[in-house]
């Protein structure tokens, strides 16, 4: 099975509005956006973890 690595041309719509509104942080807001960014992968690769230990 092959896994997609690039994004779609949705996500990468998407990435480009986030860097848009990343632009007007401080950096404050910069390290306190990034480390709710790295919960909420940590939580998607339990999530995805437990998804495979039940499959």
């Amino acid at each position: 099975m092959d896994i997609p690595m690039e994004l779609n041309l949705e996500q990468k719509f998407n990435l480009k509005l986030y860097e848009e509104q990343i632009k007007g942080l401080n950096q404050e807001e910069s390290h306190k956006l990034l480390l709710e960014v790295l919960r909420q992968l940590m939580v998607k690769d339990n999530m995805i973890k437990h998804l495979l230990k039940q499959a």
